[in-house]
Order: structure tokens, then C-alpha cells, then sequence
């Protein structure tokens, strides 16, 4: 039996939490279009929404101004991105202060991906080492929630599955509350992986991050890089649409429902949309899901 797939869990029809990570804009024309997602979502009433750094810690700056605009004028509980790369441990207490200051009680806490041109990852002479350096730096400033990654099929950089699982239960014994997973697209590679968890003493949430897939091609780079596996059948499913966008989205979406409706019946009552800023995929899948605005709710 794994801990995953509870039938106690899952007889008890919780309400659905949904949360959505954005990405900072770069231009006029991205800054329009995210917050015409925002517009989008926001009246899902996620339990949060959380927005990125660009590679090497870039946006850090539009990524504050963003975070403090979600949650100021539209009311979303906003969570900031904060990584270890090119930074000193004072400049990211800093950071931290400005978010506490400004009633940001939500850090996402990630190493980071080296700067771009840079294959590996090397931590800053004055800076946090590590996420989990990270963790203990933030819990000193304030009573922050804080996430952390989880990889179920296991960070590249890291040197064997038990290794990488001792790592986050570092993150976690240091103070992060809850673990958000990288994208995987089998249902069983979560489970699997939340069993372990729980074997290793982990008992915070493990949100499974859900990732809808547009650009195929993009994908298969971006899990390369990040350690995902593609199974053949997603493959299969994308065959010769690359002109063709109208179906690969509602084949992105079909997918993506899919895998939620699966956990949903092992009991998972959470699930983080890594959006790329689509809105109308996301809020398709969310309605799908049954997480509606309140005009469209079932009584």
C-alpha cells in the first residue's frame, strides 16, 4: 500500500487547492499578457500564486515588484522566489526583509540554476551554499512559509535517489513547510516517490507540480536539464503537431487532466500549475477539475 493512495484520504471530498507559479515579464508586451493571466486566475482563489527568477537570479527585481502587485492589488497570497545564485548571504537577507516588510510571508527557496554560459552550479563565495543554507537564513529573518523543490526521479546534480531524498529532509528539518515537485507526467513516479518520502520520516505536504505541456520540443530541453523522463506515450501524443497549436493545446490539456484526476482519486487535494503564463490552459484544466470562480460553482 502507498501512502499516496489513501481510500480514507480520498473518501473525504476536501475541496481542490489549486496554486500557480508566473514568471516575471521582460517587456511591455510580456508584462500585459501576465497580468491579463493574472486576471485569468486569480478568480480561482488559489491558495497561492508564486512567481520565478530569470537563470542565475536575472528578474530578481521584477520579480519583487511582482510579487508585492499580486498580492497588494489583486489580494493573492503571493510567495517570492528567492535563489542562492550571485548573491551575497547579506543581499538576500535584504530581499527577505523588503518581502517581510511589505507582508510577503511566503518564500519558494531554491539553489538555482547557474548563471547562463555556465554548465555548473558553483556557490557564491559570500552567499547561502545551498537551499537548505537558504531554509536556516530565512527562518532567523521571519516566521516565513516556505517551499522547497522535490524531484521525483531525482535532481541531476545529485549523486543517488537516497542522497537527494536525505537532501530535502535536510530542507525540511531546517524549516521549509512544504515541498512542491518538479514536473513528471506518470502518475506512479509521484507515488513512488511520496512513498519514500514518508519511509524517510518526511510528513509535509508534497504538492505534485503539474506542468501543461504546448511546445513539445521545449519540454523534452527543458527535461533534460531537469532530470524529467518523457515517456514514449507523450511522445505518440505529440506526433506531427508542431503546426499545429490549436491541437497541441487541447492535447496539452486532455493530458494534463488526466494526470490530476488520477492523483485526485489517490486523494491529492493540491496541485501547482507550472503556468508559463497561459491562463486559458490552466483555467481549462482547473474548471475541468471542478475549481471554479464562485459564480460557477455547483451549489
Amino acid at each position: 500500500m502507498h501512502t499516496a493512495t489513501d481510500p480514507n484520504t480520498a473518501s473525504v471530498q476536501r475541496a481542490l487547492q489549486v496554486s500557480f507559479e508566473f514568471f516575471p515579464p521582460k517587456t511591455e508586451k510580456m508584462q500585459e499578457s501576465l497580468w491579463a493571466c493574472v486576471k485569468r486566475l486569480a478568480p480561482l482563489a488559489p491558495l497561492f500564486v508564486s512567481v520565478t527568477y530569470g537563470a542565475g537570479g536575472s528578474t530578481r527585481e521584477r520579480t519583487h515588484d511582482t510579487v508585492i502587485r499580486l498580492q497588494k492589488e489583486w489580494g493573492v497570497p503571493a510567495a517570492a522566489h528567492l535563489t542562492c545564485v550571485q548573491a551575497t548571504r547579506d543581499d538576500i537577507d535584504a530581499v527577505a526583509r523588503d518581502y517581510r516588510d511589505a507582508g510577503i510571508r511566503h518564500i519558494v527557496a531554491l539553489r538555482g540554476d547557474p548563471p547562463e554560459g555556465s554548465v555548473e552550479y558553483v556557490p557564491h563565495p559570500g552567499g547561502y551554499p545551498f537551499a537548505v543554507d537558504l531554509v536556516a537564513g530565512l527562518r532567523r529573518i521571519a516566521d516565513f512559509e516556505i517551499s522547497v523543490a522535490a524531484y521525483p526521479e531525482v535532481h541531476p546534480a545529485a549523486r543517488s535517489a537516497r542522497d537527494d531524498l536525505e537532501n530535502l529532509r535536510r530542507k525540511i528539518d531546517a524549516g521549509a513547510t512544504r515541498a512542491i515537485t518538479q514536473y513528471f507526467f506518470d502518475a506512479d513516479t509521484y507515488r513512488r516517490f511520496v512513498d519514500r518520502a514518508r519511509s524517510a520520516g518526511i510528513s509535509v505536504p508534497i504538492v505534485p507540480g503539474i506542468l501543461p505541456v504546448t511546445n513539445f520540443s521545449q519540454v523534452v530541453k527543458f527535461s533534460r536539464a531537469c532530470g524529467t523522463s518523457i515517456p514514449a506515450w507523450l511522445r505518440d501524443r505529440f506526433e506531427g503537431l508542431d503546426e499545429d497549436p490549436r491541437t497541441r493545446e487541447l492535447v496539452a490539456a486532455t493530458t494534463a487532466i488526466e494526470l490530476c484526476e488520477e492523483l485526485q482519486r489517490d486523494g491529492v487535494r493540491h496541485f501547482h500549475f507550472y503556468t508559463l503564463n497561459r491562463a486559458d490552459l490552466v483555467f481549462a484544466i482547473c474548471h475541468t477539475l471542478g475549481v471554479r470562480p464562485p459564480a460557477f460553482s455547483s451549489p
